[in-house]
């Protein structure tokens, strides 16, 4: 085989594949890696790694980009509000409507394709449940998480408990963050 399509086939073998999955919505989630809530999140029966955070899911002419933030036993659930704009064309808070699974095409995308879902460049993670998560991917110096997190003083996934503040993690001193006293 000539080099050059031999080239071609690895490209397009690391390239993201889109798939056709059947996509149920999740009226309540959180994150077992600690991330902030959001109205457009994904749970892929995969794990949550550092650098395939970013899903794009189409369906009927319409697109979203949700945040892949924890894992399912079998489902590919994505939240409630993200499904009924995808079927419906409209947010849940507006226009709440019932239904179940579909099948939809989805893909992981580079994670700056989700940075509307973001405050900042920064992927929000608790300082007190996100470590197990976080520090495989601070190993990964070139991983999108490692280069792109940033720290909470949250102590829960629903954000109810801790204080709106940012932490910093220094793992040469503490394999836990350090946060402000208010």
């Amino acid at each position: 085989m000539n080099r050059i399509v031999l080239l071609g086939l690895l490209h397009a073998a690391s390239a993201s594949q889109v798939q056709t999955n059947y996509i149920t919505p999740h009226e309540q989630y959180s994150s077992s890696v600690g991330l902030a809530p959001s109205r457009r999140v994904a749970y892929w029966p995969n794990p949550v790694d550092c650098n395939n955070i970013c899903v794009k899911v189409s369906y009927g002419g319409r697109v979203l980009h949700l945040l892949h933030i924890d894992t399912s036993e079998t489902n590919y659930d994505i939240s409630y509000d993200a499904w009924n704009y995808l079927v419906f064309g409209n947010s849940a808070v507006g226009d709440p409507r019932t239904g179940g699974g579909l099948l939809m095409e989805t893909e992981y995308v580079s994670p700056t394709e989700c940075h509307h879902l973001l405050d900042s460049d920064q992927l929000p993670l608790s300082a007190a449940n996100s470590m197990a998560y976080l520090a495989p991917c601070l190993g990964q110096s070139d991983s999108w998480v490692a280069n792109h997190h940033q720290l909470f003083n949250i102590y829960d996934p629903s954000c109810k408990y801790g204080w709106d503040e940012i932490c910093t993690l220094d793992l040469a001193v503490s394999n836990q963050a350090c946060c402000p006293m208010f």
